[in-house]
């Protein structure tokens, strides 16, 4: 079985990107159109891995796995930022905040797979 990736951003071409190259690689891939949608995903379903914007409307990345990281049955779920923001002192947040790691856009899909893969043990 396949891991089961959830792709939140509010960009529908980063979203379709992302999950592309997932896909292609194996991976079964959900979407998300912001924070508050990917939070709620997150509760009803599995998943073996986030990869998340920062900047959204509604309920941003950083909110959301704050969220998360208070549900105890998501307490290890491994969650990527996938964002145009590259500040050290956000970096640091996320890292406080939970975050497993954090890539820039643009970005290369297959740099995405790579580190996923690596995440992900897979």
């Amino acid at each position: 079985m396949s891991a089961r990736i959830l792709a939140v951003d509010d960009s529908a071409s980063v979203r379709m990107t992302t999950t592309i190259a997932l896909s292609n690689a194996g991976y079964q891939v959900t979407e998300a159109v912001d924070g508050q949608d990917g939070l709620n995903k997150i509760c009803n379903g599995a998943f073996d891995l986030v990869v998340t914007d920062l900047n959204m409307p509604n309920m941003n990345g950083l909110e959301m796995i704050e969220a998360v990281r208070k549900l105890p049955s998501q307490a290890g779920l491994p969650m990527i930022f996938l964002t145009t923001e590259s500040d050290g002192a956000l970096k640091a947040r996320a890292k406080q905040a939970g975050a497993t790691g954090w890539m820039t856009k643009p970005f290369d899909p297959e740099r995405l797979v790579t580190i996923v893969r690596k995440v992900l043990g897979k």
